[in-house]
């Protein structure tokens, strides 16, 4: 360790994303990209984009992308804020909103840079755990002091989705803080709290055009609510870096938001593989948990998570296991692919697990 480093870059455990192998013939089903491409509107929009105004610096406002989200889903400008991938928006909302007196709440097993926000940040936190089936239980983030409220939903790496009327129940059970729900994977179950935003001003969404929209290499992510929250984001937004997107990733993401057919085809193709992935693995003798995401989290009775990764690493598919907490450790977070990487998958495990 550098003795140059401030203090609270000594203190830091970095998030740690998934693994981006060079493999022959890889088989990709740990980071939950989306199997298929973007819309033909966006590789488009991006060929226009390349062009003599890229010595230009693009709009610090992303006005007319934050018109096209709210065009998309029946809000006003003014309710978005728009940063360089949903990490970035949620990294300004823990600053900007979750940073109080008493501790943040989050699940004890969810989406786990929100600890490493914690630790940069100087945020403290206190976890929560989840039901023995994997469960939100909304009673325990009701009575307790706390300075905020974060989950994804569905959550991360279960799957589990909490349904809209408990959400409800949890923000307005909770009026005095502001409560972010991170919807990154809502869109392949419909459980959106997007419609509460409207009687609830402490309530912000957070989403992500990686997964459903295919933009994962773009890096484009956004928040809705009160305008009061949106305001808060971009003053922390504004302090820290004015020009998060780039040209391409505006423009990109314009053309996405204005392909609404291609964007629902594409999730129901997703869903509809999920099922049948699901239905193999629990073929195979595996339980899998109920996913409203883009893929699954299972386990094998007679085989270690640990051990089905690695034996299906050694041929070339690359799936998603955590060894931390020690409650997920025999569980697998697979990814939803093609039909074919999905058959590959099953075809593999029916080998490794006998």
């Amino acid at each position: 360790m550098s003795r140059f480093w401030s203090a609270v870059t000594h203190s830091l455990t970095p998030y740690v994303p998934g693994e981006q192998p060079k493999l022959a013939n890889l088989v990709k089903l740990n980071t939950n990209e989306n199997p298929y491409p973007p819309s033909p509107k966006v590789i488009a929009a991006l060929a226009e984009t390349a062009d003599a105004r890229l010595r230009l610096y693009p709009d610090p406002t992303s006005q007319s992308l934050r018109e096209a989200i709210a065009g998309f889903h029946g809000f006003v400008p003014e309710q978005v804020f728009v940063g360089n991938g949903s990490d970035e928006v949620l990294a300004h909302a823990f600053l900007g909103l979750l940073k109080h007196d008493a501790p943040i709440l989050f699940p004890d097993i969810t989406y786990s840079f929100y600890p490493v926000y914690c630790g940069l940040y100087q945020i403290a936190y206190r976890e929560v755990p989840l039901a023995e089936d994997f469960s939100i239980r909304v009673e325990d983030y009701l009575s307790t002091p706390k300075g905020g409220i974060i989950f994804p939903n569905p959550n991360a790496p279960t799957g589990m989705t909490l349904p809209v009327a408990e959400v409800e129940r949890l923000v307005a059970g909770n009026p005095q803080v502001v409560v972010v729900i991170d919807e990154a994977y809502v869109d392949f179950c419909g459980a959106t709290a997007l419609p509460l935003i409207a009687r609830y001003p402490n309530l912000l969404v957070v989403r992500t055009l990686s997964k459903a929209h295919s933009l994962a290499g773009l890096r484009v992510g956004y928040a809705l609510g009160h305008p009061d929250l949106i305001e808060g984001l971009n003053r922390v937004k504004d302090s820290f870096n004015s020009y998060p997107l780039d040209r391409f990733a505006q423009a990109g993401a314009i053309a996405c938001m204005q392909d609404r057919p291609y964007f629902e085809q594409t999730c129901a193709k997703v869903a509809a593989s999920r099922e049948r992935l699901t239905a193999g693995l629990q073929a195979l003798g595996f339980a899998v948990l109920p996913s409203g995401a883009n893929f699954v989290f299972a386990r094998h009775p007679a085989h270690a998570g640990v051990d089905l990764a690695a034996a299906l690493r050694s041929r070339s598919i690359i799936v998603r296991h955590f060894k931390h907490p020690v409650r997920i450790s025999p569980f697998l977070r697979i990814t939803v692919g093609t039909d074919a990487e999905c058959a590959a998958l099953l075809a593999a495990l029916t080998v490794i697990c006998g």
